[in-house]
């Protein structure tokens, strides 16, 4: 079985950058990291990840919790993280916690047994308290915690702006807002804010579609009999503003079962631009959030406060409008 000189001997390496390299510490260029993984592959040479993670207290693993594995929008994030993830010499843990509240406190029990480097938190459920010595850094995505390392969002208020503008000027002047209901607020809840502000300072009508959803909508993720519902009671709606391109996808359901045509009659914008928005028929016009960036930077945030690095509480990154068939 080959050891760890083994390795070293095979990359023309020292064992202490050998050790630098599995461990993930101090400065390491890309041509000794890929040295010591060909080398590693050549050898059949399995670290003893138990081993390291007693001498650590850590291993080069980071939880990731999401409350939706198969929503298009965190099956993006997730691709992201592990991409990022692993350019800097990281696992991923992954846990769905499906929004269940009992789930989520079992996987961050989970997480302090499995000695990871720290939590990407992607889910909006999880209570504060929970993170009350947990003893690793805690980053947020697309949510704050005033107890968390580093959060990482979107421009959520511009992007509602951006929506906003831009049904105003493809002529819309009855414009509706259709976001997922979330018992904690949130930052994605700025898209409404942002899209509101446009809409009083324009003079565009904004419908207030009330607070007939429940909770239990975003657990399911379908949204079709509250989309109908808003349609049927307001038909005089000519621009739509959906929180989410799965539920923009839907209103392109709904719409082709009642006969409106899009985007003669109405005109809709998402948001994610997530991989659905250019399947659909019309395809999505949506405000594209930056995930890949956004991903490696909770990854790289996540490994320097790890390393006892400071690291800023709070990031903001820009949101660009991409313009397709709904408007």
């Amino acid at each position: 079985m080959a050891t760890l000189k083994d390795v070293a001997k095979e990359t023309g390496l020292t064992v202490s950058t050998v050790s630098r390299v599995l461990n993930n510490r101090g400065y390491i260029s890309a041509d000794a990291r890929e040295r010591v993984y060909e080398a590693m592959k050549r050898l059949n040479y399995q670290p003893n990840e138990l081993a390291r993670s007693l001498s650590k207290q850590t291993t080069n693993t980071i939880g990731v919790i999401v409350p939706h594995i198969d929503h298009p929008y965190f099956a993006r994030l997730l691709s992201s993280l592990e991409t990022a993830a692993y350019k800097s010499g990281y696992k991923l843990l992954l846990f769905n916690s499906g929004e269940r509240d009992e789930k989520e406190d079992r996987y961050l029990e989970m997480c302090k047994g499995s000695r990871v480097a720290g939590i990407i938190l992607c889910s909006g459920r999880v209570e504060t308290q929970c993170f009350e010595g947990l003893g690793v850094p805690l980053v947020t995505v697309e949510r704050f915690l005033e107890s968390g390392t580093a959060a990482v969002e979107c421009d959520n208020r511009q992007g509602g702006r951006l929506a906003a503008k831009h049904l105003l000027e493809r002529g819309c002047r009855k414009v509706v807002y259709l976001g997922g209901e979330n018992e904690e607020n949130m930052p994605a809840d700025d898209r409404a804010l942002g899209f509101m502000e446009v809409c009083l300072r324009e003079g565009l009508e904004f419908l207030d579609p009330g607070r007939e959803k429940d909770a239990g909508l975003y657990a399911s993720l379908d949204y079709h009999s509250y989309i109908e519902k808003i349609l049927e009671a307001h038909p005089e709606i000519d621009g739509i503003f959906a929180s989410s391109d799965v539920i923009a996808a839907q209103v392109i359901q709904i719409c082709g079962k009642k006969g409106i045509r899009i985007p003669e009659q109405v005109k809709v914008v998402g948001f994610d631009d997530c991989g659905l928005a250019s399947m659909t028929t019309p395809s999505i016009t949506t405000i594209r959030q930056p995930v890949d960036e956004m991903a490696q930077l909770a990854v790289e945030m996540l490994i320097r406060a790890n390393r006892n690095e400071l690291v800023p509480s709070r990031t903001t990154l820009p949101v660009t409008l991409i313009r397709r068939e709904t408007t």
